[in-house]
């Protein structure tokens, strides 16, 4: 096995951990606003897709995001969260509409698109250095962009969505 080759394998399964956790959420647990600090499963979801989309296109691609593009005005979100140091995506998610039916497409389009890069992926491409420091984490490789911002991001909120699924009664994570 490649690191290449094991790095495709962890986002393909975090996808569909993240998926199959998500698989029986409606639009009411989705947008049900939990008490405290803990934040909807529609803000979860969308923070995970843009967060992925925005990676994809704008730190390895060099364009714009589809949330910014092919799918702007009907990406499940009026606006992207926030990124960077001192930014809180918890007022964004108080205040944001979300359309669950609207991101679960959204995400097929940000899943292609990273299959897309992924099929391109090579040990050369995965060295490769990014300024992460407007974001506050400095410079980076794409494949710790790949492991932390991807995969380990996903699956971090699949237990905040899970957790909150609990919450509202319902099985958390998929059986």
């Amino acid at each position: 096995m490649t690191t290449v080759s094991l790095l495709r394998e962890q986002i393909v399964d975090a996808r569909g951990f993240f998926e199959a956790t998500l698989a029986d959420v409606t639009a009411e647990q989705a947008t049900w606003p939990p008490t405290g600090r803990a934040l909807p499963i529609a803000a979860h979801v969308a923070h995970v897709l843009a967060s992925e989309d925005m990676a994809l296109h704008g730190l390895l691609e060099g364009s714009a995001p589809l949330a910014a593009t092919s799918w702007a005005g009907r990406a499940g979100f009026a606006s992207p969260p926030p990124f960077g140091p001192g930014q809180s995506w918890a007022e964004w998610a108080r205040d944001t509409r979300f359309d669950l039916a609207a991101l679960r497409r959204y995400g097929a389009a940000v899943y292609a698109a990273t299959d897309r890069l992924l099929e391109g992926l090579d040990e050369e491409a995965l060295a490769r250095s990014l300024d992460l420091s407007a974001m506050g984490l400095g410079t980076r490789s794409v494949a710790w962009l790949l492991t932390t911002g991807w995969v380990t991001n996903v699956n971090l909120h699949c237990g905040e969505i899970s957790c909150i699924k609990g919450l509202l009664g319902a099985r958390g994570y998929p059986a």
